[in-house]
């Protein structure tokens, strides 16, 4: 399970519509390339304005007439700034305000703390940048806010997208062309992972398992007894197995020995297993833990579909055949199941497909038959309905849109003496995720730099680095060596590192503290200190 969260309210040809963009917490050129390009070319042809909300001068800088570099772990002072200007100022919707939402008293008294100067003390961003930003968001006809794991993966990462929403409803910006909430995926799939059923807390379609109607609608369906409680998330499973709480662990596709925070933790807690399965197409670093490894296969062998993005179910066709002793991944499952006495039979992931539209309302009327014509939005209900482009265009799926009043809270590791510097981790155009398929590549490999750890002109001076040199980033979990790249392109107290190398692994240095209701990890904030890596003592 990656750690993303919600679902487009719009589609991506909407981004043309839009008259001013708020990007924060998404380095969109990089990571979602496809929507960068959808975005510049927004600015540049169509006249858009362009808000970017971002510890560093990412690409999309370039592109912006408004940059906010923030102080890492500080988004939703931020954002309540954004709001006091706009609401102090007059230009909220309170046509939407009125007729579609309920709470805007209650968010009302907490904004009256965030002016623009006690936001400046909090976030290190100017009080008239502020406002120039609140002016341009607010004054738009048509605004989209696009966002990623810079603002979700916070132990306050809950707050900040409520924040976001309080932003789009104040402004009227929901349920329309060229505006919404648009929470870009970290990873292929993703969405359409989550769609059935792979998080903790749902079944497929997002329906809760503490409601027993959801339990008993499925356990007819899958003659099977199914637990009445939640289960873990990542990390609290990596705490259960180092308790002994969890003995073996099957995992999928996925590589925490390099994603996960606290790498040093996380293999503590996988080599405490009794067993350790895991299913990939290649050897990872995970999988090299592993008392079996299931070979599975890439997109170009087998048949499915995949879930974008922007919620829409594609077709995945096989064309060629499992090269050597692989499988698709749902036949390993299938055959894994009937080995532990639960017998599977589908004949072809269509027959999967039509279970998935016969038990989740939001997948209702997706079969292979219409995925052959085009992809389709969900919620797509019944066999004769289109698809949805935009959400909630007239009502939310509550009833009223309700506004959440969410105050600052500092991250759950600060600077301090002994570690006086903010890190910050993400991602570079030319590796994915954590290199599993990329770093097999050797021309990616030889334009891409490796073991880069980006420092401001200013820090770099105060702790003697030069541009190049090899230097330690250490944390209270662990240290890593990296070569110093010297630019302004980072705020002055943040460095940044990206986390695809495992030779240099990011993710030994980052805090697994928790959001307490997401339980998502605060990978983009912790405290550390740089020192020079041949340093005499």
């Amino acid at each position: 399970m990656a750690f993303g969260s919600g679902a487009m309210t719009n589609s991506i040809n909407d981004l043309s519509q839009a008259q001013v963009f708020l990007v924060i917490g998404s380095n969109t050129t990089e990571a979602h390339p496809i929507i960068g390009i959808q975005i510049k070319k927004a600015v540049s042809e169509n006249g858009a304005k362009l808000i970017v909300i971002d510890p560093r001068k990412i690409k999309l800088v370039d592109f912006a007439h408004i940059w906010l570099a923030q102080k890492p772990g500080t988004d939703v002072a931020i954002i309540n700034g954004l709001l006091y200007v706009i609401l102090s100022e007059g230009l909220v919707d309170k046509k939407f305000i009125r007729e579609r939402t309920e709470g805007f008293e209650e968010l009302k008294k907490v904004l009256s703390k965030y002016t623009p100067e006690a936001v400046e003390k909090i976030s290190g961003v100017s009080a008239e940048d502020l406002r120039k930003a609140a002016r341009l968001f607010g004054q738009a006809k048509s605004a989209s806010i696009i966002y990623s794991m810079g603002i979700t993966q916070h132990t306050t990462g809950v707050d900040n997208v409520l924040a976001l929403a309080n932003l789009a409803m104040a402004t009227g910006n929901i349920g329309r062309e060229g505006v919404g909430i648009n929470p870009l995926r970290g990873q292929n799939n993703v969405q359409g992972a989550c769609d059935v059923g792979c998080l903790p807390d749902v079944l497929p379609g997002y329906q809760k398992v503490l409601e027993e109607a959801n339990r008993k609608k499925f356990e007819q369906a899958w003659n099977c007894r199914l637990p009445e409680e939640p289960g873990l998330t990542v990390v609290e499973m990596t705490n259960a197995a180092l308790d002994g709480k969890i003995v073996a662990m099957y995992i999928m596709g996925e590589n925490p020995m390099l994603s996960d925070p606290d790498l040093t933790h996380v293999k503590e807690a996988l080599e405490s297993l009794d067993f350790l399965v895991v299913q990939d197409i290649f050897l990872t670093e995970t999988a090299e833990l592993a008392d079996v490894v299931l070979p599975g296969v890439s997109f170009a062998e087998k048949d499915g579909t995949f879930t974008s993005t922007e919620r829409r179910v594609q077709r995945v066709r096989k064309v060629i055949e499992p090269i050597g002793g692989a499988r698709p991944d749902w036949q390993i499952i299938l055959e894994v199941s009937r080995a532990l006495g639960y017998s599977m039979s589908y004949a072809h992931p269509s027959e999967i497909m039509t279970e998935i539209a016969s038990l989740s309302p939001i997948y209702g009327g997706i079969t292979y038959e219409r995925l052959e014509n085009g992809g389709l939005q969900w919620p797509c209900p019944t066999p004769d309905h289109p698809g949805t482009p935009i959400l909630h265009r007239e009502k939310f799926s509550r009833g009223l849109g309700k506004f959440h009043p969410v105050e600052y809270k500092p991250p759950a590791e600060e600077p301090d003496k002994n570690y006086p510097l903010i890190l910050t981790t993400g991602r570079i155009l030319f590796q994915y995720h954590t290199g599993t398929m990329t770093r097999r590549s050797e021309g990616i490999n030889e334009i891409t730099p490796t073991r880069i750890v980006e420092v401001n002109p200013n820090d770099a001076k105060k702790y003697r680095i030069e541009d190049g040199e090899e230097i330690l980033v250490i944390s209270r979990r662990g240290k890593v060596k990296a070569r110093a790249n010297v630019t302004t392109s980072i705020r002055p107290g943040t460095i940044f590192m990206p986390f695809h190398f495992a030779e240099s692994a990011a993710n030994i240095l980052t805090n697994s503290a928790l959001d307490p209701i997401a339980k998502i990890p605060e990978l983009k904030v912790c405290a550390v200190r740089v020192e020079i890596a041949n340093k005499k003592q």
